[in-house]
Order: structure tokens, then C-alpha cells, then sequence
């Protein structure tokens, strides 16, 4: 129990859950009575003080059964492509129906790999999720997979939901499954194999117990899957558990029991900000002074009264150094193009608007996009 625990309102302000096709679709129409039970935990933690982000599979699975297509959608690209394109829209109206029931609003949010790739669309993705939040909204989120490619895509939503969750800041994933944690090995095909409770560290051997199949034939993720996105969570500093899903009311049967495997985190901010510190190139600098230079190393965001230069032709988003009196401290992404970051340099926050002709941001770089060097 002590595991489920992490994902308690209390402890995780921000849950991304996301729930699979196999548990949400049977004989190509959703499970509406299991879903409302989903529906009615969210609404618990909801009221608990927990901000919730769904990603919710299905679309492709639902709108086979109305296209008459094979193979549950998935006989071909396009086929998967124009079963999404219906069945989103059933998909859609489902989860709103039974969300305001709860009294919860739904908000719809198709996301393409190119989204939360591109840095740009990434925190732009991050900016709406979250101020849906912030406005009481549940985001309901999906691969968009009427224009996703095979070249360019997710392919499963346990890996979309492990960087839905980066994009959301959130403190933890519960991916709702057809199994009930990571075994030892396939416990259908093998009697002794024994559930693993918590994974410290995804070694080569718990990678090795996976099985990359989708049991339901719906889906097209799998244990392979599932610890991928482990992968990406953990690597986020962000928890991620197996629980499942297969019962009512999962989510609290989950926080109850602590049945289920989790993958714990790893070292949070250095690890979530890892990527921003070497493998990419600036395509600008920042010049600081030593008050803002200070406030960096204490945590805190840049903001425009402490930068004094200003070089490069860089966009809002794009990953820029900061250069303090002893060098280059941190790289960060923009919040600002270079014409906007050079126009408010020095200015503070109260005459910004003035200058920009539009309500400032509320840093030129956050502190949740940026890394110290």
C-alpha cells in the first residue's frame, strides 16, 4: 500500500491515468458502466484536491465497429486513420457525458508525436493542459491518429501518456491495464510466474520480462510498452504504476490494495531537465546580471529585469544560453523571440504590456524549462 501511496492526492497534486482500448471497448461499444465507475474515482480524487489528465484509447477500436472495418481498425494505415476519424467522435461524447454527470468538465486534446517533439509545440501543449487544469477541466487526451503517420507517431498511448504527463508537470502515471503489474514472466502461458511489486531500476532483465504483444488484439501496446513509458517517466523524475484495470472502480481499488507494480522515479529535476543541458544547441544567449544569476541557482525563473544582452535570432521556444558575470550558467527554452526578449530586457514586469502590445509571460525563461549547468 505503501507504494499506491505516491499517487495519493496528498502526494501527487497532477495524475495522468490512462486507460487502454482492451478495458474500455468490448464487442466494439464502450464499457459505459465500467467506464462510469472510472469516471467516479476521478471525480474522488478531483474533490481529494488531485488535477487529473486522462489519455483515453479506443477511438480506433470504436469506430471499426461502425465502418464495418477488420481487424479492429488496423488492417492498414488508412483504415486506422478513418476508423479514428469516427470514432473520436463517439469516444468524445461518451467521456463528456459521463464527466458532467460527475459534475467534471471535459476538455479534448488530440496530440501528434510532432507536438511533444517540436519544442515549440511542446510548450504549447504544456501551456493549455495547463490552464485547463487551472480552470477545473478534465483533459481527455489522444494520439491524433486520423493524421498521424507510421513514421510519425506514438504507435501506443503508454508512451503518450509518459510525455503528456512531462508536458503536464504531473507527479505520476497509473497506466489502467488488462494485467495487473509487470510478472516474472507472462502469467497466462507460465503458472509460476510471480508478480514484481516495486521496479527500483529498469535493468536488461525486468526489459527481458516483458511481452510485447497486445492480448486484446485492440490495442498496440503491450509489457513493452508499459515499461517504455516507464522509461520516459522514470527518466522525468515522475512514478508510474500498473494497476488493474479490468475491475470497478480501479483507481481506488488501486489505492487501497497497492496492488500493481510500480516503477519508481528517479532523481526528479536534474533527470527531467537533462535533455536541455548538452544534446541540443542554443540558438541564442541571454546575458544576465548577478542578482539574476543568483535567483537561478535558488530555483527560480529568469525574468526580464535581470537580463542585460540579448544575441541570436532565436523563436519562442527554442533553447537559448544564459550567461551569467562567470560564463554560461544554464540553458533554457525562450518564452519570448529574440525582437520580444530584446524589447522588455530590463524591464520589469508592470511596464512590459506597455512595450510588448499583449499581457507579458510570466518569465522570459520558467524554471520548468530551464537547467543549470
Amino acid at each position: 500500500m505503501a507504494s499506491a501511496a505516491r499517487f495519493d492526492p496528498v502526494a501527487c497534486p497532477r495524475l495522468v491515468v490512462k486507460i487502454g482500448s482492451s478495458l474500455l471497448i468490448e464487442a466494439g461499444a464502450v464499457r459505459r458502466a465500467w467506464l462510469a465507475s472510472v469516471v467516479a474515482d476521478l471525480a474522488a480524487r478531483r474533490a481529494a484536491g488531485q488535477q487529473i489528465v486522462v489519455v483515453s484509447s479506443g477511438a480506433i477500436a470504436l469506430g471499426a465497429r461502425r465502418l464495418g472495418l477488420e481487424k479492429g481498425g488496423r488492417a492498414s494505415l488508412e483504415d486506422a486513420q478513418a476508423a479514428a476519424a469516427v470514432g473520436q467522435v463517439a469516444l468524445s461524447a461518451v467521456w463528456e457525458a459521463l464527466l458532467s454527470a460527475a459534475g467534471l468538465t471535459m476538455a479534448q486534446v488530440l496530440l501528434t508525436l510532432g507536438d511533444l517533439e517540436d519544442r515549440r509545440r511542446y510548450l504549447n501543449v504544456a501551456a493549455t493542459i495547463d490552464r485547463l487544469l487551472a480552470l477545473g477541466a478534465v483533459p481527455v487526451l489522444n494520439e491524433n491518429d486520423t493524421v498521424a503517420t507510421t513514421e510519425i507517431r506514438f504507435g501506443d498511448n503508454d508512451r503518450l501518456a509518459a510525455r503528456a504527463a512531462q508536458a503536464a508537470g504531473a507527479s505520476g502515471v497509473i497506466l489502467l491495464s488488462d494485467v495487473d503489474g509487470l510478472y516474472t514472466a507472462n502469467p497466462a502461458r507460465d503458472a509460476s510466474a510471480s508478480l514484481i511489486p516495486i521496479v527500483d531500476r529498469i535493468t536488461p532483465e525486468i526489459a527481458a520480462m516483458a511481452d510485447g504483444g497486445s492480448g486484446s488484439g485492440l490495442g498496440t501496446g503491450g509489457m513493452a510498452a508499459k515499461i517504455a513509458a516507464a522509461r520516459i517517466a522514470a527518466a522525468a523524475g515522475i512514478p508510474l504504476a500498473i494497476a488493474d484495470g479490468r475491475i470497478a472502480n480501479p483507481l481506488a481499488r488501486f489505492a487501497a490494495t497497492g496492488h500493481g507494480t510500480v516503477f519508481v522515479a528517479g532523481e526528479g529535476a536534474r533527470a527531467r531537465k537533462a535533455w536541455l543541458a548538452g544534446r541540443l544547441t542554443v540558438a541564442g544567449t541571454l546575458t544576465i546580471d548577478a542578482g539574476a544569476a543568483a535567483a537561478l541557482a535558488r530555483g527560480k525563473s529568469l525574468l526580464a529585469a535581470g537580463v542585460t544582452q540579448v544575441a541570436g535570432n532565436f523563436a519562442r521556444g527554442d533553447v537559448v544560453a544564459i550567461t551569467g558575470p562567470d560564463g554560461t550558467i544554464a540553458h533554457g527554452l525562450a518564452g519570448y523571440d529574440a525582437a520580444d526578449a530584446d524589447a522588455i530586457k530590463g524591464l520589469r514586469g508592470d511596464v512590459q504590456a506597455a512595450v510588448l502590445g499583449y499581457a507579458p509571460r510570466a518569465a522570459i525563461v520558467h524554471a520548468d524549462h530551464l537547467v543549470l549547468l
